[in-house]
């Protein structure tokens, strides 16, 4: 199977943007991350892109007048690589609707709890207030609902008595490292995908929660 060309779209640290890249040099992954697109110049997540010798683009959502045009010059720019995924990774803007429809069935993102719980921020402090015996993180294919498209992979773990809040975030990044190039590595060799509002894992339709990945 030809090997699969992604585009990650980050505004911060990139530490998932670095579990895939190096999932991708581990051969996890059959793909290659053709351009990393940041809309903040200082992100660090650029020289984690730059060490691994992978295209930086820059593009200042305080450049355009409004968030369509934004979305626009972005998206002129990521077709120049011809992308099959379209990874988004810490990235810290709200798509337009036609950004999202351009892409449909083909762009990822993850998100810090066990979706559909918890959309929005501040998910780690809200599962301990709620009381909540499971956290976890998401990946879903991105949708016009913020925070609301179809999952794909799924992480649980347990909140243990003594969690906070920041030690709940940092059992959940790990997880993240994990699931999200899983997430990648299944859409690449054409195991996931999105069609008609199903996700489909090995042509069976997953459940609402999509595929749940269990520490070993």
């Amino acid at each position: 199977m030809a090997e699969k060309s992604i585009v990650v779209l980050i505004s911060g640290s990139g530490s998932n943007l670095q579990a895939i890249i190096d999932a991708i040099e581990s051969g996890q992954i059959n793909g290659r991350i053709s351009a990393v697109l940041s809309n903040k110049a200082d992100a660090f997540g650029l020289e984690r892109a730059a060490k691994a010798g992978i295209p930086q683009i820059v593009i200042s959502h305080k450049d355009f007048a409004d968030r369509e045009a934004f979305d626009g010059a972005m998206i002129e720019a990521i077709d120049q690589h011809q992308p099959d995924l379209i990874v988004l990774a810490g990235f810290m803007r709200i798509l337009t609707p036609g950004f999202v429809r351009h892409y449909q069935g083909r762009m990822f993102n993850i998100h810090p709890s066990l979706l559909p719980k918890y959309k929005g921020l501040n998910t780690h402090q809200r599962a301990l207030e709620a009381g909540d015996s499971q956290h976890g993180c998401t990946v879903h294919f991105v949708t016009e609902e913020l925070d609301g498209g179809p999952l794909a992979v799924q992480a649980p773990i347990p909140v243990l008595p003594n969690d906070t809040a920041d030690s709940l975030q940092q059992r959940v990044h790990q997880c993240e490292h994990k699931i999200y190039p899983l997430a990648v590595e299944l859409f690449c060799n054409g195991r996931l995908a999105h069609t008609s509002g199903q996700v489909q894992l090995d042509n069976n339709t997953l459940p609402p929660e999509g595929y749940q990945f269990t520490q070993e």
